[in-house]
């Protein structure tokens, strides 16, 4: 379906230039010197975005690669987690755990909300009472349209002795500050379809000096295993074939966010969302989260506006070009979402939907 204007959270529009190099011919990633020069650029750009000093693993395979890929790296089903759950995400992740045999504990918070330093001291209670062996938590949890402030619980992982720290940035990275090293995350998990604006090709885990030790001993070996990645450079060849298209593109994003700033990126996502969430108040559309809620700047979750059922309004808009995304578990069919993430953080873009939900509403008022 052509989409003139796409605001669906990812995957989203893939600009010119990354579908240039996707188009391109290659050789062998998997035994090429020039895929391990590519390679080690990539990284280095990568690293520089989230903000480490650690490893860059980048693996084929869309985002749900990483996030499995962290946790059976450095669980066995004799350790404890503890998941900081604001959403379907958080949630999904302490599954996974629990799906591995792992001892889980959730602080769990309702889908509109996000953590603060009101939780502090029953997080830190929680902790030391659970002594978990991974803190896990999501940092945007894109079918609410929040933020969570993971530089708390980094504090919390430090303070509390916890050994590694696991943080989902998929739909954080490349259009808010992450800060791996700052925040003490031991393993961060990306992908490459949100705002780094590729097809869902790629997944990406940053590895912490702890974490490596941790997966040593685990000694997990599959298809989502971050170990094999460990020596690729000194073994000269990729545990499995690696895509140097999916590569060159991401190289081509992350070169093109670093000519524009990093910094630069981020305003452009903030003044983006600021305008969306502006213009939604003024067409009377709420926004899903409490008042009191970190906002992402790369998604926006709103109620759908009565009388709508989520069918009629999204066909509505796309009638007249606009997509967007519903939402899940208790949110599905109370919630649609604006993806202004990425390619797709831009201003002419959002009020060209915004103006599509006034006509849309307009009409309605009329009839």
């Amino acid at each position: 379906m052509y989409a003139p204007i796409p605001m669906v959270p990812g995957p989203v529009t893939v600009p010119a230039s990354i579908r240039e190099a996707l188009a391109r011919d290659y050789p062998s990633g998997q035994i090429d010197g020039d895929y391990f020069a590519l390679l080690r650029s990539t990284e280095r750009l990568l690293a520089s975005l989230m903000g480490t000093s650690n490893q860059i693993v980048l693996m084929t395979g869309e985002g749900m690669l990483a996030l499995w890929a962290g946790l059976k790296s450095v669980l066995t089903p004799a350790n404890r987690v503890m998941v900081v759950s604001t959403g379907v995400f958080g949630d999904g992740i302490a599954d996974m755990a629990r799906g591995l045999g792992c001892s889980v504990e959730t602080y769990a918070l309702g889908c509109d909300r996000t953590i603060g330093e009101k939780d502090l001291e029953a997080l830190v209670e929680m902790a030391k009472r659970h002594q978990p062996h991974l803190l896990c938590a999501v940092h945007c949890e894109t079918p609410s349209g929040t933020l969570n402030p993971l530089e708390l619980l980094g504090r919390i992982k430090e303070d509390c002795h916890i050994p590694l720290f696991y943080a989902d940035v998929v739909s954080s990275l490349g259009g808010t500050r992450v800060a791996v090293d700052d925040w003490h995350i031991d393993l961060a998990l990306g992908g490459s379809q949100k705002c780094l604006s590729l097809p869902p090709t790629l997944s990406f885990v940053s590895v912490s000096q702890r974490a490596w030790e941790r997966i040593r001993e685990v000694n997990y070996q599959g298809y989502d295993a971050l170990l094999p990645f460990a020596t690729i450079y000194e073994d000269g060849r990729c545990p499995y074939t690696p895509s140097w298209h999916g590569l060159a593109a991401l190289y081509a994003s992350l070169r093109d966010l670093d000519d524009e700033g990093f910094e630069a990126v981020f305003r452009r996502h903030e003044e983006v969302a600021k305008v969306c969430r502006t213009g939604l108040k003024a067409l009377d559309i709420a926004l899903w989260p409490q008042q009191d809620a970190l906002l992402s700047p790369t998604v926006t979750a709103a109620r759908i506006p009565a009388p709508y059922t989520w069918p009629e309004w999204q066909q509505a808009l796309r009638k007249r070009g606009l997509v967007v995304a519903g939402s899940f578990g208790v949110m599905q069919g109370k919630v649609f979402r604006l993806g202004h993430m990425g390619s797709q953080a831009q201003l002419s873009l959002v009020r060209s939907a915004l103006a599509c939900m006034d006509e849309v509403l307009g009409r309605r008022r009329m009839v």
